[in-house]
């Protein structure tokens, strides 16, 4: 009778300890269940903070809409329905001139050139400051250089611009003879470069 009773205990104990092994190993694949999603999703919040989103170059367009100092260029351009070209994909060089620079010509100009009967004579004088391809100024500077202190192009308004270093500074002399000084170089954009200038160039 002790016998059976021993044998029926341990037949209970063995019972027993299947069981805990068992619920034993069921936690531990759990918790190595757990660990490994914690590890996954820890790795994905690290990717997506260290991996910023690409930043889209601006164009020419938006680079002189947000820059206070060629807020009447912006002016000029949208009276002249030019700005939307400055806004597409191209490679042009702008030189663009400052307020300043507007502000220099002879009284009441820029407004009698912003009336929609003078738009024609409007686009003609942008066109003149716009070179259909990319030019930077170490570019500029060779081609100065190469060509005994002076360069001449052409720009889209169909007219020439002469280029040269006076005093260490880079100018441009226009058709008239009257020249303004590249202030500011290599203004970067997704569909071109600007310069900026401390004149308006006139093609006559």
């Amino acid at each position: 009778m002790k016998t059976k009773k021993n044998h029926l205990l341990n037949a209970i104990l063995c019972l027993v300890l299947v069981a805990f092994t068992a619920c034993k190993n069921d936690t531990k694949q759990e918790e190595e269940t757990e660990t490994k999603t914690e590890t996954t999703e820890m790795e994905s919040a690290e990717k997506e903070v260290t991996e910023e989103p690409e930043e889209t170059q601006a164009t020419i367009a938006a680079l002189a809409m947000d820059t206070e100092s060629l807020s009447t260029l912006v002016t000029a351009l949208k009276s002249a329905e030019l700005a939307a070209m400055f806004g597409e994909p191209g490679n042009y060089t702008v030189f663009a001139p400052t307020n300043d620079a507007f502000g220099k010509l002879p009284e009441g100009t820029v407004e009698n050139l912003l009336k929609p009967d003078n738009k024609k004579t409007l686009q003609d004088i942008l066109k003149y400051h716009v070179v259909a391809s990319e030019v930077m100024a170490a570019d500029l500077l060779e081609q100065i250089k190469s060509n005994d202190g002076s360069y001449t192009f052409s720009t889209v308004a169909g007219a020439e611009l002469t280029a040269m270093v006076v005093d260490g500074k880079v100018m441009l002399k226009d058709a008239a003879g009257n020249t303004a000084e590249v202030i500011q170089t290599d203004i970067d954009a997704s569909n071109g470069v600007v310069h900026v200038i401390d004149a308006v160039v006139m093609a006559e």
